[in-house]
């Protein structure tokens, strides 16, 4: 419901009616609430009954929703009205509708790794991706397009039969894990998985190298970039403002690269802002840059058809489905984007992956080892827009 939007108390036999007309209202999280079925009741922490606060959000369906006569009346229709405003951009009447999600705001850009935003546009393809997944599950078709001139993704929904692929199961588990692998290599069948997983129309894995001296061929790209970015203090200043120290400033931010997760102490953030840029050198972090690709099963390269924005996108969508696909394969994977993100090392390193005058977006080591803390992410109430 809108501001203006009709809401009026009818009487209807003996019953008091809220009545309404509203043009867009909804509640996807009404039809994931109604698919919970506890044998005990649930309530809210101020007491109110789950199951009839779902009632009133599904009411968004309908053209008028019936409210019994009590003491609480007044404080059910102020409720009810707070819902359906909410609710409103979930669903029309019954055809589900998706918020707009805010992924990033211009203060999160960082120029020094990511001066043309490619990385962002690449996470923008990681959610799409992880939205189709879900959908066709929860028994939907999701047709992702790009909007250049706004710079959007839009999704398109129509129904399908419901269908919960191993990948979409894997969305809660996928993390990507920055520690030491086991080594051995991938049977044939996992690689063909991860290879057919990771290619579509607009991007594809140009190459997944599992032989030693190919993997060495790249490791020389990936430390050269490494080498350069510890040299440039605006990098640097971005990299320590992304770091949360502890777990403390990782509840507080619910962002950035939580240190356990790269197998860093847990220590005060007022230490690690202080001892972050003399323990941060290229010569300091060359052992572990060098010792986890070793670790490494393969080396996997994403390409897209272009390198433009719409591409990136799709590059994001080929890395998350490989990624999920991995992680329901039991498979790690980390990013080692350093020879993409350094402009004077991409160009010899396509040049030498045979992609001559062309942008290799993604560089992603993977195998078997154990997991590692996760990063923790904001809900996702707190970025629809």
């Amino acid at each position: 419901m809108r501001p203006g939007d009709r809401f009026e108390r009818v009487e209807s036999s003996g019953e008091p009616v809220v009545a309404g007309r509203w043009p867009r209202i909804g509640c996807d999280c009404a039809d994931a609430l109604a698919q919970v079925q506890p044998e005990d009741p649930v309530y809210f922490d101020d007491g109110r009954l789950a199951a009839k606060v779902t009632d009133a959000a599904m009411g968004a369906r309908a053209e008028c929703v019936m409210l019994n006569k009590g003491a609480h009346v007044v404080d059910a229709v102020r409720t009810l009205d707070d819902i359906l405003r909410r609710m409103q951009l979930h669903r029309s009447k019954k055809r589900p509708l998706l918020r707009a999600l805010r992924s990033w705001n211009r203060s999160s850009r960082r120029p020094a790794v990511d001066p043309d935003d490619h990385h962002v546009f690449v996470s923008m393809g990681c959610a799409a991706e992880n939205l189709v997944q879900a959908a066709r599950a929860h028994g939907l078709l999701a047709a992702p397009s790009f909007d250049a001139t706004r710079e959007r993704v839009h999704v398109a929904l129509s129904p399908a039969a419901a269908q919960a692929s191993p990948l979409f199961q894997a969305i809660a588990s996928r993390q990507c894990t920055r520690g030491d692998y086991d080594g051995p290599p991938l049977a044939r069948e996992d690689l063909a998985l991860l290879q057919a997983a990771g290619t579509s129309g607009g991007a594809r894995l140009w190459l997944l190298m599992t032989d030693r001296p190919a993997m060495e061929q790249a490791l020389e790209s990936i430390v050269q970039g490494h080498t350069a970015q510890p040299a440039d203090p605006v990098f640097v200043s971005e990299l320590k403002s992304w770091i949360r120290f502890n777990p403390g400033d990782a509840v507080h931010t619910r962002d950035g690269l939580f240190s356990l997760s790269s197998g860093n102490p847990s220590i005060p953030t007022w230490l690690g802002e202080r001892a972050f840029g003399r323990f941060f050198t290229a010569q300091g972090e060359s052992d572990q840059i060098a010792r986890q690709p070793r670790s490494s099963a393969g080396v996997a390269v994403f390409v897209g058809a272009m390198a433009d924005k719409a591409h990136w996108v799709e590059v994001g969508r080929a890395y998350e489905r490989f990624a999920l696909q991995a992680t329901a394969l039991g498979i790690r994977n980390a990013f080692l984007n350093q020879p993409v993100e350094v402009a004077a090392v991409r160009s010899p390193f396509a040049a030498a992956l045979g992609l001559p005058g062309q942008r290799p977006d993604l560089v992603v080591r993977f195998g078997r080892g154990p997991t590692m803390p996760r990063s923790l992410r904001r809900p996702v109430d707190a970025v629809l827009v």
